[in-house]
């Protein structure tokens, strides 16, 4: 997941964001980062543990419904994309290969 990590870094100028995603330390993020990102990671990690009660933080961060669907909709089709590729063992792109510590998924 390094590449990931990279990318996020580079997309986002942060490496505090990046570091805080993969530690799970999402207490250090902006509040609405911050529960953007626990759902992503609870609805990659656990689908299946996933409850109404998850879109509290959403609301109150001040995401809508359109909000959430688009959310939920963005992280369901990169793990969708990660999974195919994964499952197909699909090589990462030159550009990839090349960031240090860079495995195939």
């Amino acid at each position: 997941m390094v590449h990931h990590a990279a990318a996020l870094t580079r997309e986002s100028g942060s490496a505090a964001l990046a570091e805080a995603v993969a530690s799970l330390n999402l207490e250090q993020l902006p509040e609405r980062l911050g529960a953007l990102a626990g759902y992503a990671i609870k609805l990659t990690r656990t689908p299946h543990e996933m409850v109404e009660s998850d879109l509290a933080p959403l609301r109150a961060s001040g995401l809508g419904d359109r909000d959430v669907v688009d959310l939920n909709q963005v992280v369901a089709y990169f793990n969708y994309v990660n999974r195919v590729a994964d499952g197909l063992g699909v090589e990462l792109e030159a550009r990839w290969r090349d960031t240090p510590g860079a495995t195939a998924s």
